[in-house]
């Protein structure tokens, strides 16, 4: 059988970091900041480290072995 083909919109959004866990930007940082404040602002520039389901899931997408 073929090796599964990785995904080309989950290559741009994922990246692995060195021991292998899955790193993303966070979600709610395009626009309409002017509500949030100092403490929300500053937690949304750190990215967000995938666990469990999500890791495994996105881990077969990007052409690991999950």
């Amino acid at each position: 059988m073929p090796k599964m083909k990785s995904k080309g919109a989950v290559k741009g959004r994922f990246r692995r970091t060195k021991s292998g866990k899955l790193k993303s930007s966070r979600p709610r940082r395009g626009h309409m900041h002017a509500w949030k404040n100092g403490k929300q602002r500053r937690e949304l520039r750190k990215p967000m480290l995938l666990t469990g389901t999500w890791a495994r899931l996105i881990g077969k997408m990007l052409g690991g072995r999950g």
